[in-house]
């Protein structure tokens, strides 16, 4: 028996015109709890699950519930991230340390919010995705002494 979350889930997969297979409600279950995870991250978190699904089943799964626009692909250094918001338009910030990537609300307005100098014959600009480089609050002080110790002589 499903729980209710799942039912609902499998509900948003259906009405993408997917079939609603363990993978893929596994996948978005994690997800909408653990935001900002590689496919590798998916695979370890639903893999005791599914014991069953390989990691490229779950790359085809990331890819294919981005497709239907139920995931979205936030393209970090290292390996793509995923995440379950995508009914708006939010930027991203991630700390250079320990990679940690977080949702910060879009710069100004509505989408795209930002405009390029000119648009190169496109003139449907859709979004701009930014992703703000930082350092956390559990970070800064390991930061700052390596800093420091890089500085003197």
């Amino acid at each position: 028996m499903q729980k209710p979350q799942e039912a609902d889930l499998a509900g948003q997969v259906r009405r993408a015109g997917m079939r609603a297979t363990p993978g893929r409600v596994a996948a978005l279950d994690f997800l909408a709890a653990n935001p900002h995870c590689t496919a590798a991250e998916v695979h370890a978190g639903i893999s005791q699950q599914l014991p069953s699904l390989s990691m490229q089943s779950v790359h085809n799964v990331v890819n294919d519930l981005t497709e239907k626009s139920l995931l979205r692909r936030v393209d970090a250094p290292g390996a793509a991230r995923y995440e379950t918001r995508t009914d708006d338009n939010h930027h991203h910030i991630r700390c250079v340390v320990c990679h940690r990537i977080e949702d910060v609300d879009c710069v100004t307005g509505q989408a795209p919010c930002l405009s390029p100098v000119g648009t190169t014959g496109m003139p449907v600009l859709l979004s701009a995705d930014i992703t703000f480089q930082a350092v956390c609050s559990h970070c800064v002080d390991a930061w700052e002494a390596s800093r420091a110790s890089e500085a003197s002589p």
